[in-house]
């Protein structure tokens, strides 16, 4: 009887001591000293403190286990950021709303254009030119400082306050165009202005919607459809020289012949034999009346009709250069350049003192085009456009003379017109689009150049 009740007595004790053991203080953590320099200590168990008996390390100059503070609670994930179009020419995305990407939970802004979430990680901001030394006093026999002393390329920033990462910040053009660049403010990087979708520039070059690169050599003094919608029609007038050893001519564009609504807009640049910068080349006329704007930055004309609200023409430097805008419609950048010397000499296109073929550099932006427009440039807007342009050569070019051209300059008899003068929702409707807005002055050359719409 003693004996059973002395194993009974056992086994509580032995459960009393599990249960202690369960519910005791944790097992002390061992640790160990890596660094082989102390070959006292290395790779010796030291175990952790009762203060801490789960955080502690080896400390391989005393040998001892020393407590450290527990690691942190992993952050909780923070939502992504809700941004919104807030530029009302886009009513089809305005005041949409968008979560910011993975990639930049808490940095992006929507761009109406794509009607997309966009990254704004600011690029550092380049560094400006070291300062020149002081020219010293010019005598007699000093020459003047050669011209390559001058300061580095002109400083552009964002100035679209929708983009707040990126605006007002400034940035160096490029080298490829020190001149004439922009900031692209989604991107919020300095952008030579050739590279962008909806240029007409040079020896017409074209960069369509889709990014890609183009030529159309047209005839010179024939006329061509380059956009033709529902309500919008837009000719370009070529001017040009025959080249002896080649089956086409060098062309350009002298004129666009605008229609809208019930209006016919015309600009041009006007025939010149020296070029001066400081003259005004161009010709403007609304509706078949001559207009004058003063020559200074910022002047503004706009028709006295009111039946003709949102039209308007502003100067965006002091000569041969302005900003045509019909609200809801398009808007053209377009500046007057000449074909230089070194133009001439490196395309061997012959120009002679009597003509420097003053011509136009284009940029367009649509807000209501259709998914049917069609045109030399309208064409790669269409929602339907497959390029018919042979790429990765050195100059892939656009046929079609046949069914781009037109009779004359406010001709809509092109093969491919739609024009009716009024706006009407087409099958495949392609509105609300955002493209270029540049002046296509750089000069750059090459194979298709693909840009981000």
């Amino acid at each position: 009887m003693a004996q059973a009740s002395f194993g009974l007595l056992a086994a509580v004790l032995l459960l009393l001591l599990v249960v202690l053991a369960e519910g005791g203080p944790p097992k002390p953590m061992k640790v160990k000293c890596q660094d082989r320099k102390f070959l006292s200590c290395y790779h010796k168990d030291l175990f952790c403190p009762d203060t801490c008996p789960r955080t502690c390390i080896a400390d391989c100059n005393s040998c001892q286990p020393i407590c450290v503070p527990p690691p942190l609670p992993p952050p909780k994930p923070r939502s992504p950021k809700k941004v919104k179009c807030q530029d009302k020419k886009f009513p089809s995305c305005y005041h949409k709303s968008f979560a910011c990407p993975s990639n930049c939970p808490r940095a992006c802004v929507a761009d109406c254009a794509s009607c997309q979430p966009v990254c704004t990680v600011p690029t550092p901001l380049p560094p400006l030119s070291p300062p020149l030394p002081p020219t010293p006093p010019s005598t007699p026999n000093s020459p003047p400082p050669p011209p390559d002393q001058a300061a580095g390329g002109k400083r552009v920033s964002c100035k679209n306050k929708l983009y707040p990462q990126c605006y007002r910040q400034e940035y160096q053009c490029p080298s490829a165009c020190p001149d004439t660049c922009e900031v692209d403010c989604v991107t919020c990087s300095p952008v030579c202005n050739c590279n962008k979708p909806g240029a007409v520039c040079q020896d017409p070059r074209f960069v369509g919607a889709d990014g890609l690169t183009f030529y159309f050599h047209g005839k010179k003094d024939d006329d061509f459809c380059l956009v033709t919608d529902s309500n919008l029609h837009i000719n370009a007038h070529f001017i040009g020289r025959r080249n002896e050893n080649m089956k086409r001519d060098f062309t350009w564009v002298q004129s666009l012949g605008i229609l809208f609504n019930n209006h016919k807009l015309f600009i041009g640049a006007k025939k010149t034999s020296t070029w001066n910068d400081a003259l005004d080349r161009l010709d403007l006329a609304f509706d078949g009346q001559s207009i004058i704007l003063p020559n200074h930055e910022g002047a503004k004309w706009e028709p006295i009709s009111s039946t003709t609200q949102g039209v308007s023409i502003t100067r965006n430097r002091d000569t041969n250069s302005v900003l045509i805008e019909v609200e809801g419609n398009f808007q053209i950048k377009a500046r007057v350049v000449p074909i230089t010397e070194k133009d001439s000499r490196i395309h061997n296109y012959g120009i002679t003192e009597e003509n420097c073929f003053a011509h136009l550099d284009l940029s367009f932006k649509f807000y209501s085009l259709s998914g049917k427009v069609n045109g030399v440039l309208g064409q790669t807007y269409g929602s339907n456009y497959v390029t018919r342009v042979k790429m990765g050569i050195e100059m892939p070019v656009l046929g079609g003379e046949k069914e781009f051209a037109s009779s004359s300059i406010f001709s809509t008899d092109c093969a491919v017109s739609r024009f009716s003068g009024s706006a009407t929702q087409l099958d495949g409707s392609k509105e609300d689009f955002e493209y270029a807005d540049l002046k296509c002055t750089s000069g750059m050359d090459g194979k298709g150049v693909v840009c981000k719409k």
